[in-house]
């Protein structure tokens, strides 16, 4: 199996290891010898303490924690009795909150274990795509309408060469005149598709153009450009981390699903499973 390898393997282990208390600590039936005896105990009353503080921000009055109670035996009561009904089977609502519950399980696992330098460090390089940023761009622009004469674009570059108030030259429009920097695909989402990509090659702090955008020519000086890359994990390791560990709960429920499975006989219509 692809994710039985170190350090994964581990956390199988103690997925394992979990679900195995959870299976020695729960009833087995509910026509064991204590199916007809509901016992609350301290943690049980503890639990419902800490529930009722983290809600108003004060431990209950005992008249509440009674309350609490008296409340908790009702739900167990209802419960039990919906089952010996069979109130709960064939109800998608609870099979599907069983489901989560189990999948919690595993991917509670990923989240409370930190890898080390070297083995995050390796799952930024093998996922070097996810976490590229994009090259950025600044730059100023003067609107010269949906066309202009040759004429008109040399007059304009004059101008601006000599010196001249380059915000008050063009023609007048919503565009933004100064662009600060911003990823190639928000320019182009601004001025339109390929506006970008006619950018980059141009010289730094010079009026350039007349460059084409969905809108019509204009003359550009680029005043900024920043390469996109890879970052240092230093400077962006919590996201490392937060899909280090969303990878590897998926991989961990997936493996622990397929040793839970294979405890079962499973047939289907199309015969897939039959194997298990």
């Amino acid at each position: 199996m692809r994710v039985i390898k170190e350090p994964l393997f581990h956390f199988i282990l103690i997925g394992i290891a979990i679900f195995g208390w959870f299976n020695w600590v729960s009833p087995q039936s509910e026509g064991d010898d204590n199916g007809e005896k509901i016992a609350i105990n301290e943690v049980d009353v503890d639990l419902l303490s800490t529930r009722f503080e983290a809600s108003w921000k004060r431990a209950p009055s005992e008249a509440e924690l009674e309350a609490l109670i008296d409340a908790l035996v009702r739900e167990e009561v209802l419960v039990r009795e919906a089952r010996k009904l069979g109130l709960d089977k064939g109800d998608q609502v609870i099979r599907a909150r069983l489901a989560q519950k189990m999948e919690f399980l595993t991917t509670a696992i990923a989240s409370s274990v930190d890898p080390d330098e070297a083995e995050l460090q390796a799952y930024l390089e093998d996922n070097a795509e996810r976490f590229m940023t994009p090259s950025l761009v600044a730059f100023d622009q003067v609107f010269l309408g949906e066309t202009a004469e040759p004429s008109e674009v040399a007059e304009v570059l004059s101008a601006l060469n000599s010196g001249e108030d380059w915000s008050q030259l063009g023609v007048p429009s919503l565009l933004l005149q100064t662009m600060p920097l911003s990823a190639l695909s928000v320019v182009d989402s601004a001025f339109g598709r390929g506006f970008s990509g006619n950018l980059t090659d141009l010289e730094m702090s010079i009026w350039s153009g007349p460059i084409q955008s969905g809108y019509g020519q204009h003359l550009v000086r680029v005043t900024g450009i920043q390469a996109g890359g890879l970052p240092s994990l230093d400077d962006i390791r919590e996201a490392v981390l937060s899909e280090w560990r969303r990878e590897t709960g998926d991989d961990l429920a997936q493996a622990q699903y397929e040793i839970l499975a294979a405890q079962y006989e499973i047939q289907t219509p199309t015969g897939e499973g039959d194997d298990q």
